[in-house]
């Protein structure tokens, strides 16, 4: 149990439903389902998506909540009580440890990214873009990732309004900032849409997306299918789990789950509707990958009518999915922490975004100094970014399920998901034991073959 009392739980499913949706929806989320879903055959790569999300996505996400509310703990903990549970060894809690080590990898990289973000929405607030071209643009970006002082500031910047959040506590610290953010969030995607729908590229952007060409389904196309509907769901990071931990019983976790898929595959392509319009309506590349965010939508902003307002807004919603991402990665390291080793929350929270601070100066001399430093032909932070995302969260994830199928007793797991119905509870039954570890098991092997 966390230190200072009984653990804490989510006052209302609209909390929890905000939190996690926050969680899973991240930057990669928003630049890359779009760009992967129009080279890959646009709506009929949406459509292997949606079967992948729900047929692996969502098997695996309920399986993590579950086992966070079976053990009402951090994820190592919760493991070896539900593994005791049902007779087996606490040994399991180590997949709950590869969760967090996953957050925290990725946190240090993630982290120095949002730094980036929350540069240039003060540099949309100060100069809105104004004049800039393509060669400017590029020329901008290069002098951040050269600016360690500036490239430290704003990411030490993004991890104190993190650790703000944290600090506070589940309910008045990350209920209460998801509970705004969230909302704003979807407000600001539906406004940018509304607005490109008049200012021109819409049409483009929309058969850019939804044209379906089947011919483009390939093996490769319903790989990245999987990838992006594994990733993007924010499985196996530890941040879930913890989530779920703080899960009253009374709360139904199919429904929650639904939700929580739909309104993340919702925001990806809102993000495209937002996104592309700009790009093709100023005639830019819509292959530029991480640089769209960074050196595409600039030169879009100072070419397109109300291109000031559009740019702050537009960093505004990319901020909150990056803070709110960086909530649930340290959270679920924070709650273990906590129970661990019986330190406060307003201790634990400030030695792990401290931890973590001290870590991201290494991530952003990668960029620069220490660049030509590099481990098998990776630097620090293709390294890092390999070893989470190729390595640790499809092993996890494998893992996971195999522990919600194999290790726990049926009756355990029918107990927590007593509102679904016999057919619907042996379908994610069959799922989680006989699908999604061999799926689970090829995105790892392409992974590490690559």
């Amino acid at each position: 149990m966390a230190a200072g009392g009984a653990h804490a739980h989510w006052s209302s499913r609209f909390a929890f439903l905000m939190a996690s949706v926050g969680f899973a929806v991240g930057l990669g989320n928003i630049w890359r389902f779009p760009y992967v879903a129009g080279e890959n055959g646009g709506a009929a790569f949406v459509i292997v998506y949606l079967a992948c999300a729900f047929f692996i996505g969502v098997p695996i996400l309920m399986a993590e909540l579950m086992i966070g509310r079976r053990g009402q703990a951090s994820p190592p903990i919760a493991m070896a009580d539900v593994a005791t549970e049902s007779g087996k060894s606490r040994q399991w809690q180590w997949i709950g440890g590869m969760g967090l080590l996953a957050a925290y990898t990725i946190e240090i990289v993630y982290a120095v990214v949002v730094g980036w973000v929350l540069w240039y929405l003060y540099k949309a607030i100060t100069t809105g873009f104004v004049g800039v071209d393509a060669e400017m643009a590029g020329l901008e970006f290069s002098a951040v990732l050269s600016d360690n002082w500036g490239m430290l500031f704003w990411t030490i910047t993004g991890l104190a309004l993190t650790g703000l959040i944290i600090y506070s506590g589940v309910k008045d610290g990350i209920e209460r900032a998801v509970s705004f953010m969230m909302p704003l969030m979807f407000l600001l995607l539906l406004g940018l849409a509304a607005y490109n729908y008049f200012a021109g590229g819409f049409a483009e952007a929309v058969e850019w997306l939804f044209t379906p060409d089947f011919s483009k389904i390939g093996p490769t196309t319903v790989l990245a299918a999987i990838g992006q509907a594994f990733f993007s769901i924010g499985v196996a990071m530890g941040g879930m789990m913890t989530y779920g931990s703080y899960l009253p019983k009374d709360i139904k976790l199919t429904q929650s789950v639904l939700i929580i898929v739909v309104a993340d595959t919702a925001v990806a392509i809102l993000a495209g509707l937002v996104i592309f319009p700009a790009v093709f309506n100023n005639g830019l590349d819509p292959a530029a990958g991480a640089g769209l965010i960074f050196q595409t939508l600039p030169v879009a902003f100072a070419q397109m009518p109300g291109g000031y307002v559009f740019g702050v807004l537009f960093f505004i919603m990319l901020s909150v999915a990056g803070i709110t991402s960086m909530v649930g990665l340290i959270e679920c390291v924070n709650a273990w922490i906590e129970e661990r080793y019986g330190i406060l929350r307003h201790k634990s929270a400030v030695l792990v975004v401290s931890s973590i601070a001290v870590f991201s100066v290494l991530s952003i001399l990668s960029y620069n100094v220490i660049a030509d430093y590099t481990v098998a032909g990776r630097n620090l932070n293709d390294t890092l970014d390999y070893f989470s995302n190729q390595i640790l969260l499809p092993v996890g994830g494998l893992l996971i399920a195999v522990f919600a199928g194999w290790v726990m007793t049926r009756k355990n797991s029918r107990d927590e998901f007593n509102a679904l119905g016999d057919r619907a509870y042996s379908i994610w039954y069959f799922l989680i034991r006989f699908v999604v570890p061999p799926a689970l098991l090829v995105i790892f092997v392409m992974g590490v073959s690559e």
